[in-house]
């Protein structure tokens, strides 16, 4: 029932309200197809990895160079660069020149395996195409990973203290020595 004095109840609710009402509704929105969204990627990745672990072959290869650049200056085949997304071929890949055999190639590598990668040694590695997955060493060592330098402005500062201890520990042993 109505009365007559009464105002419906999104005008008495105010602008600003009802602002943030329909903002938290399109946010609900966003994160409901994002979800979405993410489940199907999710699931076409899993399908992928399934694909090239079914395909993956063993290779023993001596590790030349590696870089992270883009696709098309790595010196891969046409057909790759052709199959590749336009807007891949702008973002920086890891890349792995390694000699298998008697051929040298240009390989894509897993991000995660990138760091794990000795240059100038030999790893048998996971292949895939032209997709390296996995890598160990040549003779069944275990592969470390290099120590990750620290970046940023304390660090920087923690860098240059330890240099400058190491300088004065210099000169004070060379002057003990005159």
């Amino acid at each position: 029932m109505l009365y007559p004095n009464s105002v419906p109840l999104f005008l008495a609710i105010g602008p600003l309200a009802i602002t943030l009402i329909v903002i938290a509704a399109v946010l609900v929105a966003a994160t409901i197809v994002l979800a979405i969204l993410g489940k199907k990627a999710q699931k076409r990745a899993d399908e992928q990895q399934e694909q090239i672990d079914a395909t993956a072959q063993t290779y023993t290869m001596l590790i030349i160079d590696k870089k992270k650049m883009r696709i098309t200056e790595a010196g891969l085949p046409a057909s790759v660069t052709a199959n590749t997304p336009w807007y891949s071929k702008r973002a920086k890949a890891p890349v792995v020149k390694a000699k298998v055999g008697p051929k040298v190639m240009t390989f894509i590598c897993d991000p995660e395996v990138f760091d794990l990668i000795p240059v100038h040694k030999e790893v048998k590695a996971r292949v895939s195409g032209l997709y390296i997955s996995r890598v160990q060493g040549a003779h069944g060592t275990h592969i470390t990973p290099p120590a990750k330098e620290k970046k940023g402005p304390l660090a920087w500062a923690r860098r240059k203290v330890r240099e400058a201890q190491e300088e004065k520990a210099k000169e004070k042993k060379n002057s003990k020595k005159k």
